[in-house]
């Protein structure tokens, strides 16, 4: 009774400190292990509580979905706290958002409690996760992934664009005595069974959609420029599969930015580019099993939307698989298969190289001068400009046109990694820069070469995520 009577004697003030603190706690919404959940602030109440579940690892990831809110987020791990809050204490951790997110992760064995402050009408996401690659290392629902959407090329209302890699192919490296490479006309293989969901947000840059919370959910309330003429999934490389969207309607002469949202809480972007001018001639090509990798504006007639397989003139394919054809069979004369062929390279590298190489002149990659210097936002630096040459007769059997272009130069690393591929009995040679390389590839813009060439190595890729394309690269 002792205990009793002091209870019933505690100041007015903290009793109904202590009445309030039990509605609160009483009124917690609970949030499912490995779930996403929306609210509203127009539909709570004082300092929104949410439950955490138990989990000996546990991540808990927030997102803003609107900008202009100074909502804060407060998880507690104790359940000795029924309210964490901005007063603080030993197991209360208030999440610091960065560009409208934020995430905490610890050991949650008894659960613990999230406490939203000042959300006025937000509406916020909470993501909670116990999976991931081990106990402790979850994965966080809510993130800016470092892999950047992939730019293929645009026309004057135009872009083909490409998500991050996913799923890696298996590389298959044959050996003796079965050595067989693949056929000149590769065709793609069946996509995985399962693959992200990944969405495109395409606006504007004078949208300004860097100003909002970077967070999926802000980003795809946005309306999406341009018109979707296509999407499926594309193998391109090595580095596995990708999303592929063809996109048309768009004005000419104008910056872009892209995002790609995978799962509908990670983002990855932004990239930028800019259509090209209103006169610009040459179609988009992609789509080629035999050239996985080409996905540029060529030099064809026109065309309604873009070339793939299906409408590319046969006079330019069949050449095209004919060259790879009688390659593979004259490499194959080698003993890369019995005999120590190379401690880093196989037949298979140089085949692969050799194709690269070989679509990047079958195709010349059709541009113009850039409207103004070319330069990283991030830094202001100026960097070179693209390397621009007048047409070649590289490939006599493309179809005659009757306009004017320009073409964008190979990147010089393309035939040199041919050369490091492939056997010295194949004579392959590649122009070096003190020798007339510039004429016909884009020099000194990835690799560093040697003193007092051209670029230098100064960009260091043949394009980067502000657009700048130096060289043909793929």
């Amino acid at each position: 009774m002792k205990g009793y009577s002091a209870y019933l004697q505690l100041p007015q003030t903290l009793w109904y400190l202590v009445q309030a603190t039990l509605v609160l706690a009483q009124s917690k919404q609970s949030l499912s292990l490995n779930s996403l959940s929306t609210f509203s602030g127009t539909t709570l109440s004082g300092t929104p509580l949410f439950a955490l579940p138990s989990a000996p690892q546990l991540s808990v990831s927030f997102a803003l979905c609107s900008a202009g809110s100074s909502a804060r987020f407060f998880v507690s791990n104790s359940s000795a706290i029924s309210v964490p809050s901005s007063l603080g204490g030993d197991d209360v951790f208030e999440i610091q958002l960065n560009d409208g997110y934020g995430s905490w992760t610890g050991a949650a064995p008894d659960g613990g409690t999230i406490a939203v402050e000042d959300i006025g009408q937000t509406n916020f996401e909470i993501g909670v996760s116990n999976s991931g690659q081990s106990l402790f290392c979850t994965d966080v629902m809510h993130q800016v992934l470092d892999t950047l959407p992939l730019l293929g090329d645009t026309t004057s209302n135009q872009v083909l664009l490409f998500s991050p890699p996913f799923s890696p192919p298996p590389i298959d490296q044959p050996t003796y005595p079965n050595y067989t490479l693949p056929p000149a006309n590769l065709s793609q293989p069946s996509p995985p069974s399962t693959s992200p969901n990944y969405t495109l947000v395409l606006s504007p840059s004078s949208s300004s959609l860097t100003s909002l919370p970077q967070t999926g959910c802000s980003l795809l309330s946005t309306t999406s420029s341009g018109m979707q003429l296509s999407q499926d999934l594309w193998l391109r490389d090595a580095d596995g599969w990708r999303y592929q969207w063809l996109m048309g309607g768009l004005t000419s002469v104008t910056n872009y930015t892209a995002y790609v949202i995978q799962d509908q809480t990670k983002v990855s972007g932004p990239i930028y580019f800019a259509t090209k001018s209103a006169g610009f001639p040459c179609p988009l090509v992609h789509s080629l099993p035999y050239c996985p990798s080409t996905a540029f504006a060529v030099p064809l007639p026109a065309i309604n939307t873009a070339y793939d397989s299906t409408t590319l003139p046969s006079q330019v394919s069949s050449p095209l698989l004919q060259y790879v054809s009688n390659f593979t069979t004259m490499l194959t004369t080698f003993a890369c298969g019995r005999d120590l062929y190379s401690p880093l390279q196989t037949c298979a590298d140089c085949q692969r190289e050799y194709r690269k190489w070989l679509c990047s002149i079958s195709f010349p990659r059709c541009s113009e001068n850039p409207l103004s210097s070319s330069q990283s936002p991030s830094s202001g630096t100026q960097v070179p400009f693209p390397a621009l040459a007048p047409p070649s007769q590289r490939n006599q059997f493309l179809p005659p046109v009757n306009y004017t272009y320009m073409t964008l130069l190979p990147c010089l690393e393309t035939c040199n990694a041919v050369d490091r591929a492939c056997p010295n009995f194949l004579g392959i040679k590649c122009p070096v820069p003190q020798f007339n390389a510039g004429a016909s590839y884009g020099v000194g813009f990835v690799d560093s070469g040697e003193e007092d060439v051209l670029g230098n190595g100064k960009t260091g890729t043949a394009q980067d995520q502000w657009g700048n394309v130096w060289c043909n690269g793929f």
